[in-house]
């Protein structure tokens, strides 16, 4: 970036809308990029707000019986509300209609009404403009948009007007702009974006209107009271009147003149930002956006998303199912920003559960308690492995991985790097066998797994606090960082051992509880680890779930111990005529050649899984008292295979 102050803007939302997860996507992004940029020591100012005036606007408000106004201010704070349990810190939200934007925008018409384009015309000029104006849209579309006759966007006929405008002079001014994209000065990505934009100045564009004679519910024109500013012209402003533009000329030079703009949308609205928008930029004698990323359109389970099909997702109620840093995660990693993607929210209790009730949540639960059994804080290490200084390099590598993809705005690389880290120090805690260490009393090698193992986590919560705001707080408390240094920096991450030794660990409640397909908690109380450092929760299914659990007869034909594991044995069950692997923790309670030739009862329907790197496909019941457990057996006349219900 030429600019180590980055000022990051989303469109202004429309407040005829409510917030859906379109809004959320592009406003939680921009969240997470100015957060990662002051994590790494630059300077940010992130600016949200609301798109308030046009005849859509004064059309719903008066459907509903109020003030234009008041039907605005309502419609704002529905935003504001949704930002807010979205955990969205921005540093302004403009509306439209305040006082500060009307300002603004009179003097930039202003600018742009004495301004000359480069051949000596007026930049503003009268005329008349018959043609195609989508209501919806709030915008006149030509003939070629139109798909069997009507809007793309919104499935309706365009309205026929004639009205008296005033226009902007494009034409003398876009050829200038595609060379200042064609170089790079606007980047505009990703690069399919950037192709389309120079296509359209390519092919030629009109003129467009900068007023509208017929809407009433604008801001005037300075320089006839008659019509009122075209809401798509007024709209664009906010980026400048935001910072300052109309009477804080020091503030508008340190974030538009001085600092790097990045502008953030959904390609239905390229065209205005890419060429409009600087093209009155570079006529007003103002300096143009540094750069555009665009991201695609969402389909909900392969169908658009519209109010009409009730398909539209409500982030606020994200937020009450998964809580909001979970919301943020599963939005953004559904697929790379700036693509088309399609959002299946009946997997989001799936990539929940695996990221971060699984890999996050579970590891720093294991390790946590793993240092409260032993004393309750950060060990003091002692003489690093080449298995350690791995880890450890690892660490660096993911805030290396990091701040790049922040420099691409590669979300889900962003995503990715800390989450990568957290995978390895998975591993790394399974292949240490920390339970292993203690049985053996091997005290320093135990210290210095525990310790590492708290760095990769230390780090993983400080890359992943722009997603997960409050979340990674809550870990980084709990693997030992001091109070006065959770806001993490990027100053602290080039330090691979930044805990103290003596520092308090502990860890209440699971970070991320396990959820049903439902989304409801399964995990009511922290999962118990046990020696092996495995991990068993329970939840609770509904009745009609229950039918689906196929319980069969299974004979134990060979049983053998896990190797490392004091707890875990592996077995080969025959059911029916078919074997398969099982692994389970009983080594306690059952000695391998006891259960030869035991008739058992196993979930046989349950997925796949690879415990200690061992395949197990299926559950062992048994009975558990206290300390005592006894397996659920058959007699000898009920063969393998047998259901049971």
């Amino acid at each position: 970036m030429s600019s180590n102050r980055l000022f990051i803007t989303t469109p202004i939302y429309y407040v005829n809308d409510k917030p859906h997860i379109g809004h959320a996507y592009t406003t939680i992004a921009g969240d997470v990029i100015a957060r990662a940029h002051r994590m790494f020591g630059g300077e940010a100012y992130y600016l949200t707000g609301t798109d308030e005036h046009g005849s859509k606007v004064a059309e719903s408000a008066a459907a509903a019986g109020v003030a234009p106004q008041a039907f605005c201010d309502v419609q704002s704070a529905l935003f504001r509300a949704a930002w807010d349990q979205l955990l969205i810190k921005y540093d302004d939200f403009i509306r439209t209609t305040d006082d500060r934007h009307k300002r603004g925008v009179v003097r930039f018409l202003q600018r742009l009404h004495a301004a000359k384009s480069p051949d000596g015309h007026p930049v503003i000029y009268p005329g008349t403009y018959s043609g195609l104006y989508c209501v919806g849209c709030e915008k006149f579309i030509t003939e070629k948009e139109l798909v069997n006759g009507k809007c793309p966007h919104h499935l309706k006929e365009p309205v026929k007007v004639t009205e008296k405008n005033y226009f902007f002079r494009l034409r003398s001014y876009s050829a200038r702009v595609g060379a200042l994209i064609e170089q790079g000065t606007i980047l505009v990505n990703p690069p399919e974006r950037k192709a389309e934009v120079l296509g359209l100045i390519k092919h030629g564009l009109d003129d467009f209107s900068l007023s509208r004679e017929k809407v009433k519910w604008g801001i005037p024109l300075p320089f006839d009271s008659s019509q009122n500013t075209y809401v798509w012209v007024e709209a664009l402003q906010n980026y400048i009147t935001a910072p300052g533009y109309a009477d804080d000329r020091e503030r508008f030079d340190h974030w538009w003149t001085h600092g790097h703009v990045l502008h953030l949308m959904a390609k239905d609205i390229l065209k205005f930002h890419a060429v409009f928008w600087p093209a009155m930029l570079l006529a007003a004698g103002e300096k143009t956006p540094h750069e555009l990323f665009v991201h695609g359109f969402f389909t909900v389970n392969g169908e658009k998303m519209s109010k009409s099909l009730g398909n539209a997702i409500d982030p606020t109620a994200m937020v009450v199912t998964y809580g909001a840093d979970a919301a943020r995660y599963l939005l953004l990693v559904q697929f790379p920003f700036g693509v088309d993607g399609d959002i299946q929210a009946e997997r989001f209790p799936e990539r929940y559960n695996a990221d971060l009730a699984n890999d996050l949540g579970n590891l720093t639960s294991r390790v946590v308690k793993f240092c409260e059994r032993i004393g309750g804080t950060v060990p003091e290490p002692g003489k690093l492995e080449a298995v350690d200084r791995a880890l450890l390099v690892a660490g660096k590598k993911a805030v290396d991985g990091m701040r790049e993809a922040l420099e691409q705005r590669n979300l889900l690389a962003m995503i990715g790097a800390p989450m990568g880290l957290v995978r390895e120090a998975n591993r790394y805690f399974d292949a240490s066998a920390p339970w292993q260490l203690q049985k053996e009393g091997k005290e320093e090698r135990l210290r210095t797994t525990l310790y590492v193992s708290l760095e990769a986590i230390r780090v993983a919560a400080a890359l992943l606090s722009p997603v997960l705001p409050t979340k990674s707080l809550d870990i980084r408390r709990a693997v030992g960082v001091a109070a006065d240094r959770l806001e993490p920096t990027g100053g602290e991450l080039e330090h691979l051992r930044a805990l103290q030794p003596g520092a308090p660990v502990g860890i209440g409640d699971p970070v991320f509880p396990r959820i049903d397909k439902k989304g409801k908690a399964v995990d009511i109380q922290s999962p118990p680890s046990d020696a092996d450092g495995q991990t068993e929760t329970e939840g609770l299914i509904d009745i009609d779930d229950f039918g689906k659990v196929q319980l069969v007869v299974a004979e134990v034909i060979e049983a053998e111990r896990v190797e490392g594991a004091d707890r875990l044995l592996r077995l080969k069950v025959k059911v029916g005529s078919e074997e398969r692997p099982l692994v389970a923790g009983i080594a306690e309670h059952y000695e391998p050649e006891a259960l030869i030739g035991r008739r058992v009862i196993i979930v046989k329907n349950l997925k796949p899984a690879t415990i200690r790197g061992v395949e197990s496909r299926g559950m062992l019941l048994a009975a558990k008292k206290g300390k005592k457990l006894t397996l659920v057996t058959t007699d000898g006349e009920i063969p393998s295979g047998a259901s049971v219900g």
